[in-house]
């Protein structure tokens, strides 16, 4: 009887290092997760490699996505969509393998409805002012777009009651390290593992 994987997402403010913690996570010899890659209309950031950081898509591409219901999730974010691919996930999860989403707020919401037994971790930062200081070293965005991006921040932390752990973001090493133990205790979770000692106890 092979155990369901279990999906993992990790979600937070933009700026608050949700790409950095999870490169950190899976840059780890002993990483099992299988890193769902999202999708986004957004243009690559320096260094990002379509297929590996995210996939690349045009508006028209997403949006026919959408109407396919290829996507676990997805949102509207500061003018661009970002999504998750749905098969890629399920396969995976029935196959045994743990599955690390790194999404959005907003996405993490719509796939809390549609995987309620699903792991959620909220990756907070140390202070607000310290999340502006983040945003504004990317050197990425524009003015307007940091008012716009504190914004949205403000309204995601308020939104934290939707997750099961808070994770802070102020080494990333440290974080790394919470996740990972979380991930270990949610593995030992009496409602995961009864099933498989309840199928041994019926065979003789």
């Amino acid at each position: 009887m092979i155990e369901k994987g279990l999906l993992i997402v990790l979600s937070g403010p933009s700026g608050v290092g949700k790409g950095t913690v999870r490169k950190e996570i899976f840059s780890q010899e002993n990483t099992r997760f299988e890193y769902s890659i999202s999708m986004t209309t957004r243009a690559p950031r320096e260094g990002e490699v379509d297929g590996v950081d995210y996939f690349f898509k045009s508006r028209e591409e997403f949006e026919e996505l959408i109407k396919q219901g290829k996507l676990l999730e997805y949102a509207e974010y500061v003018g661009n969509y970002y999504g998750t691919p749905v098969d890629y996930v399920r396969e995976t999860l029935e196959k045994g393998r743990d599955v690390f989403l790194e999404i959005e707020v907003q996405g993490a919401k719509q796939v809390r409805e549609k995987f309620p037994d699903g792991l959620f971790i909220f990756l907070a930062p140390p202070s607000l002012g310290e999340l502006q200081n983040r945003i504004v070293t990317r050197g990425t965005e524009s003015e307007e777009l940091i008012r716009n991006r504190m914004n949205a921040a403000k309204a995601e932390i308020e939104m934290m009651d939707l997750y099961d752990y808070v994770v802070e973001n102020n080494k990333v090493e440290i974080a790394c390290e919470k996740v990972n133990s979380i991930v270990q205790a949610e593995h030992c979770r009496r409602e995961r593992v009864e099933k498989r000692y309840k199928k041994m106890l019926e065979v003789e």
